[in-house]
């Protein structure tokens, strides 16, 4: 029955991509092809059709690593894993419907069919499976990586003047990249004045002041002054609601102010030029 499987699918490849992507633009996530144009994704849906197919010829190992390559493309364009499994199912099904079409099976070798259709594509289940989410962790393991990079970079602006800006939501693992990134900044640029600007962090509440300030003192522990900007009027009544104490914190509205001071404390100042 195996062999008759095989022959079936191998004879009527072309049907059945035709078929599976109809069934599969109704039934599954519309994610998938909201992420793709038509060409890509019939070009997608064959590698899919290729790759279930191969599992009947190739080695176990091959069949692996085809699995994993192709994981890791739609991984990349956005397929849902919902769209795997379904569409696993809807294989199956369409080389069921077709083999009773064309009279390959019959009422008595029914049985013996969905033994062996069983034990062909429930495999892949798990195959598949693990090779997407181990792309997917891996992907999202980079992006989170990329992301903590950029949320909180220390930027030199001048000689011995350094800015940190902020942006979204602090939390404690925020927090901890934040400090770091600073200390590090500091000492990598040399900075004898850092800015942390927090006009885009949308809320300040006792635990992202308590961050600021901790961040601010260790700044000044490695020998640099910290000025906080961006204190906008709403964040000001906020942390004299709360009691929060920043007598030991230099702070300013904005960040036009705070480079004026960085530069006072510089020996610096900006003046203009006369044409």
């Amino acid at each position: 029955m195996r062999k008759k499987i095989f022959q079936y699918v191998q004879s009527h490849s072309d049907e059945i991509l035709i078929e599976w992507i109809e069934l599969m633009r109704t039934e599954a996530d519309e994610r998938a092809f909201q992420a793709m144009s038509d060409q890509m994704f019939t070009k997608t849906s064959s590698e899919f059709i290729q790759l279930v197919m191969s599992n009947f010829s190739d080695s176990e190992e091959k069949f692996q690593k085809r699995a994993v390559d192709f994981s890791e493309k739609i991984v990349r364009l956005g397929w849902p894993l919902t769209m795997i499994t379904e569409g696993l199912r809807v294989f199956g099904q369409i080389v069921e419907q077709g083999m009773q079409r064309s009279g390959a099976i019959d009422q008595h070798s029914y049985i013996d069919f969905t033994a062996e259709i069983n034990n062909w594509v429930f495999p892949m289940y798990k195959t598949i499976t693990e090779a997407y989410t181990t792309s997917w962790e891996r992907t999202v393991s980079l992006q989170k990586i990329a992301l903590q990079e950029l949320s909180a970079p220390l930027i030199p602006v001048f000689d011995k003047i350094s800015v940190m800006p902020l942006v979204g939501t602090i939390d404690t693992e925020r927090a901890r990249q934040i400090m770091e990134n600073l200390l590090e900044g500091v000492v990598s640029h040399r900075a004898e004045v850092v800015l942390i600007d927090i006009t885009g962090v949308p809320v300040v509440d006792t635990m992202v002041a308590h961050h600021i300030i901790q961040a601010a003192e260790a700044v000044r522990l490695v020998g640099a002054k910290c000025t906080i900007v961006g204190i906008r009027p709403e964040i000001a009544q906020t942390i004299v609601n709360l009691g929060i104490n920043l007598e030991d914190v230099t702070t300013t509205s904005t960040m036009k102010k705070g480079v004026e001071q960085a530069l006072a404390a510089t020996s610096r100042q900006i003046v203009g030029v006369q044409e």
